[in-house]
């Protein structure tokens, strides 16, 4: 069996595994094993959790690649024995016991704050319902990918996965870059989460940092540079 990683890509809030498309056809032609799962986006825990799951079930080691609300998942579910990396694409990287809402506090707000939309869903044996947490659908494009191809910008505006907004408030129980290595890219021209939000936690991390003038979507609007970042990674840990 070979010892290169398989590359597990987990993606954020308000989006599916179809965000990657591009950077797994490049992957995929490489010959890299990639494996990109759903994320349930119902709460960090149980979000962490069901990433864990899926990588415990990987045979050999696992470089997780985490964008945006996913670099939180993969800082959690990156504690798993046969995670030897992490790569966070225009993310958050939380420390133990941080939780979204905390680490976006101490930064301006970005143009994100005021485009969200709430509504409620039910909730399994509850009376009380969740809160579901997406992107007023004419912001989307501007705010999440004003370098896109717009009319692949307007399928995925109405195509959100909605984030429950528990998952704001919720800790990391554990910060899996304290000893994995790291690398980040950050998303120069994000108008989602504030480009010194992503610093801050890829300097914390001691991340190896590149900056790509991009909007949120870095994977859509600049596939290139991602897999790049993805490669190097995989030749550290491989070595």
């Amino acid at each position: 069996m070979s010892n290169t990683p398989t590359v597990v890509l987990v993606h954020g809030a308000f989006a599916d595994a179809s965000s990657y498309s591009r950077v797994v056809t490049e992957l995929l032609a490489d010959g890299i094993r990639v494996l990109v799962p759903p994320v349930p986006n119902r709460g960090l825990a149980g979000d962490a959790a069901y990433i864990a799951s899926v990588v415990r079930q990987i045979e050999g080691p696992v470089l997780l690649v985490g964008h945006s609300y996913g670099g939180a998942v993969i800082t959690v579910a990156g504690r798993e024995d046969n995670v030897v990396g992490l790569v966070y694409l225009a993310a958050y990287v939380l420390d133990e016991g941080e939780s979204l809402g905390e680490l976006q506090g101490r930064f301006p707000d970005s143009p994100l704050a005021g485009a969200l939309v709430f509504k409620p869903f039910p909730v399994e044996g509850s009376d009380e319902p969740g809160t579901d947490v997406s992107v007023d659908i004419s912001a989307f494009p501007e705010i999440f990918a004003a370098d896109v191809d717009g009319a692949l910008t307007r399928v995925l505006a109405v195509s959100q996965r909605p984030l429950a907004a528990v998952a704001f408030g919720e800790p990391a129980r554990t910060a899996a870059w304290k000893d994995r290595p790291s690398w980040g890219i950050v998303a120069s021209s994000d108008k989602a989460i504030n480009p010194e939000v992503q610093r801050f936690g890829y300097e914390r991390a001691q991340a190896k940092v590149t900056e790509v003038n991009s909007s949120h979507l870095v994977m859509h609007a600049h596939p290139a540079q991602v897999v790049s970042v993805i490669r190097e990674a995989l030749a550290n840990v491989t070595a």
